[in-house]
């Protein structure tokens, strides 16, 4: 496996899911290099392209207490695909965690078989 940093994991540092990704990543000698998304900020350009490689819904974590805290209108304006990114820009924690760019193309979210089937291109 590749030691060299080729592969970059956006995320929240106290996320499960994101540790979980990075514990397997490690764990199976992928080099990654993590990217906080609260701390780093979040470029809007980098969210278009991981909205145009898979959907702007995807992106977003209804599931957090991000959303929750949401007043309406904010939450009313992901109803649009250009709402939402502007959404996630605003509070980088309603981005789906964690955002893995693979020499590929972008993955959400942590599946074990999903990764191993990244591995063979690195």
């Amino acid at each position: 496996m590749a030691s060299n940093p080729v592969v970059v994991v956006h995320g929240i540092p106290n996320c499960d899911t994101v540790k979980k990704a990075r514990a397997w990543l490690t764990a199976h000698g992928v080099g990654h290099r993590f990217h906080d998304v609260r701390r780093d900020g979040l470029p809007p350009e980098r969210l278009a392209s991981w909205a145009a490689a898979t959907t702007p819904e995807a992106l977003l974590n209804r599931k957090g207490s991000t959303w929750r805290g949401l007043a309406d209108g904010e939450r009313a304006a992901a109803a649009t695909g250009s709402g939402l990114l502007a959404l996630i820009a605003r509070h980088p924690t309603l981005l789906r965690r964690p955002v893995v760019e693979w020499p590929e193309g972008p993955t959400i979210g942590f599946d074990p078989v999903v990764f191993a089937e990244r591995l063979p291109g690195l």
